[in-house]
């Protein structure tokens, strides 16, 4: 997880990739909107495929979240 980074001045203090300008949300929402991984590391050369997979992971880890029991 440490190509996730989170820096204050830097997009409104959002989750980007290895402290370049690329947001988390800006790839997950690329790749809902069905462009493939091969896509989006052509169209971002600085990008690189354990980026995408780190973005991945690191939704999953927020979507987790436990149930209540009642």
């Amino acid at each position: 997880m440490n190509r996730i980074t989170n820096h204050p001045g830097q997009c409104g203090g959002r989750p980007c990739i290895r402290g370049m300008r690329i947001r988390v949300t800006d790839i997950l929402e690329t790749l809902a909107d069905g462009v493939s991984p091969e896509e989006l590391l052509a169209d971002f050369p600085d990008l690189e495929l354990e980026d995408i997979q780190a973005c991945l992971l690191f939704a999953a880890e927020r979507a987790d979240i436990p149930k209540l029991v009642a």
